[in-house]
């Protein structure tokens, strides 16, 4: 089964993005599903009314919307992702100074986000760490690619991360916490 992917085209959508709190409310939806405000609120210790605002931006540019099936009464109101997944490419964003802005801060976002998480795992204490053992990993490589080439490795990795996402999760008792896995592949001279 292949996830629909949004194609993200408007520079507006990757400005509603380029906000630490809206990326990470975002990421909270991904891994935790549909939530109420005050379920966010919590669980990225902000304000409720910070809350509210930020997935107001987020819904004005349809990568949040409310859930009203879930909703248990008219006053509760849930959120979802509008898409299980997005994308972008830097090539339509090119020609226009200010959507280029707008894509170098959502990527150079996306790069810190990225990389203070895995910094935060490597704070976190030797007990902590001493649980998952050897099975964190960090890897990198040099290949020798055509840009098609890349184009089909990347088509591979993301298969491969969509098989384990969607997977039926074993009812085995055992506890499945949140994993955060990210690669890059970019042209680059050692």
């Amino acid at each position: 089964m292949e996830r629909e992917i949004r194609q993200v085209t408007d520079s507006r959508v990757l400005a509603a993005m380029a906000h630490p709190l809206r990326r990470r409310l975002m990421d909270v939806l991904k891994v935790d599903g549909p939530s109420t405000v005050s379920m966010l609120a919590e669980r990225t210790d902000q304000a409720v009314a910070n809350v509210s605002h930020h997935l107001k931006v987020l819904a004005a540019s349809d990568l949040v919307r409310e859930a009203p099936e879930l909703a248990r009464d008219r006053r509760e109101r849930w959120w979802k992702l509008a898409a299980p997944g997005l994308r972008w490419a830097s090539a339509d964003f090119t020609g226009d100074p200010a959507a280029e802005a707008v894509l170098h801060a959502t990527l150079s976002l996306n790069l810190d986000r990225q990389s203070s998480i895995v910094r935060e795992w490597y704070a976190t204490s030797d007990e902590e760490r001493a649980a998952w053992d050897q099975a964190p990993f960090s890897t990198d490589g040099w290949l020798r690619l055509t840009p098609a080439e890349l184009h089909e490795l990347e088509h591979e990795v993301v298969a491969l991360l969509n098989r384990w996402s969607e997977r039926e999760v074993p009812e085995d008792g055992q506890r499945r916490e949140p994993v955060f896995f990210f690669a890059h592949a970019v042209p680059a001279r050692p």
